[in-house]
C-alpha cells in the first residue's frame, strides 16, 4: 500500500462546535459532546469563535475575562476526553467571512487590525503555553477571500500571516498553526509553505450539492442536487472534479506540509442519499492520503445530531435526534 501523502498531523476526525460561532453566542461548550464524540471514535474538535465575545464593548484591546474562562474551559473539556482542540478565529479583527458583523477596519490593510489579531493570538499563546501541541492548535483565520488587485491580495495575507506566526513563535515557538487555504478554503498557499505550518481545506464542492436553499449563499434557486452531476455555478462535477480540486492540497502534503479539512459538510435540504454518496466519495479521496476531516457540525443542519432533516429516520439519542447513518459513513472513515 502506498504510503500516505499527508504524514505530519494526525489524522484528525470530528467536527466543528459553534457555540462561540457569532456575536450573539454564549460559549457554553457541552461535555456530552466531548464525551460522545470520543466514545464514537473521533479526536478533533474546531471551535470557530468570535472575537467580540471575549472584548469590553468596542474596545478591541480590553479583554473580557469571563468569557476568556469559557475558552479555557474547552480547551480543557478536549483534553479531558482526548479530543485535540483547534481554537478558530471566524471572525478575527478586521475580517470574517460571517456579514452579521461590520468590522471597524480591514485585517488585510490596516496596521491596527493586524495588531489587534497579533494581540488577541499572542493573548492565547501566554495562556496556553505549556499545553502540547497534540492537544492544542491554533487556526489563524477562517476562509479568507479570493485574492484579488481590488481586495486582498495574496501579499497582503501572507503578511498577516507571517507577522502573526512570528509573533506566536515568540511567545510559545511549540504551538501547532493552521491556515486555512485561500479563497475561503479552496486555493493552497504554496507561499507559505517554509513557514512550517499547516494548512486547512475545505469540502464544500460543489456548492449545488453542500449548500442547496441555503439562504446565505443565494442557493434558493439551484436545481435539485444530484450525485455524480452536482451543479457547481453552471459546471456539474463527479468523482474526477472532486478529485481534480484536491490534487494541489495532496500535492501540498507531498512537500511535507500538514493538510487537514477543516469544514465540510451538506446543508439539510439536500437529500440525504445524495449527502452520502457525495460525502463517501470524498473521504475516500482524503483518507488514503491521511487528510482529517471535521464536519460543519455536529449538532445541527449540517451535523449529524438535530439537523431537521425530513428524510431521515432519525434515532433517539438522550433527547437528540441521531442521524445514525451520517456518523455511521464517517466512522468508517
Amino acid at each position: 500500500m502506498a504510503q500516505s501523502a499527508q504524514t505530519v498531523l494526525p489524522r484528525w476526525r470530528g467536527f466543528n462546535l459553534l457555540e462561540m460561532f457569532t456575536t450573539q453566542s454564549n460559549g457554553d461548550f457541552q461535555d456530552e459532546d466531548f464525551r460522545w464524540m470520543a466514545d464514537w471514535g473521533f479526536n478533533f474538535a474546531r471551535i470557530p469563535a468570535c472575537y467580540t465575545l471575549w472584548i469590553e464593548g468596542d474596545d478591541v484591546f480590553q479583554l473580557h475575562e469571563p468569557m476568556l474562562e469559557k475558552v479555557d474551559r474547552v480547551v480543557q473539556l478536549g483534553r479531558d476526553h482526548d479530543i485535540h482542540v483547534s481554537l478558530n478565529f471566524h471572525r478575527a479583527p478586521g475580517y470574517s467571512v460571517n456579514r452579521e458583523r461590520a468590522e471597524p477596519f480591514d485585517l488585510w490593510h490596516d496596521s491596527e487590525a493586524l495588531e489587534a489579531f497579533i494581540f488577541h493570538w499572542t493573548t492565547f499563546a501566554k495562556r496556553y503555553r505549556g499545553i502540547p501541541s497534540s492537544a492544542l492548535s491554533f487556526d489563524l483565520v477562517n476562509e479568507p477571500p479570493a485574492p484579488s488587485a481590488e481586495g486582498m491580495t495574496r501579499a497582503d495575507h501572507e503578511q498577516v500571516v507571517r507577522a502573526t506566526v512570528a509573533a506566536i513563535g515568540e511567545v510559545d515557538p511549540d504551538r501547532l498553526i493552521i491556515a486555512d487555504g485561500l479563497t475561503y478554503g479552496r486555493l493552497t498557499m504554496p507561499e507559505l509553505a517554509d513557514l512550517g505550518i499547516a494548512q486547512s481545506c475545505r469540502a464544500y464542492e460543489p456548492m449545488g450539492v453542500s449548500h442547496y436553499k441555503a439562504a446565505w449563499v443565494d442557493g434558493l434557486d439551484w436545481p435539485e442536487p444530484v450525485w455524480p452531476g452536482g451543479w457547481h455555478y453552471g459546471e456539474h462535477w463527479g468523482r474526477e472534479e472532486l478529485e481534480q480540486l484536491y490534487a494541489p492540497w495532496i500535492a501540498l502534503a507531498e512537500q511535507g506540509i500538514g493538510v487537514h479539512c477543516g469544514e465540510g459538510g451538506a446543508f439539510n435540504q439536500t437529500p440525504h442519499a445524495v449527502v452520502l454518496a457525495w460525502l463517501r466519495d470524498v473521504l475516500e479521496i482524503l483518507t488514503p492520503q491521511g487528510i482529517g476531516y471535521a464536519l460543519w457540525n455536529f449538532r445541527g443542519p449540517f451535523g449529524i445530531l438535530d439537523s431537521g432533516r425530513e428524510d431521515v429516520d432519525y434515532e433517539d439519542w438522550h433527547g437528540h435526534q441521531l442521524d445514525r447513518t451520517l456518523l455511521e459513513l464517517l466512522q468508517a472513515f
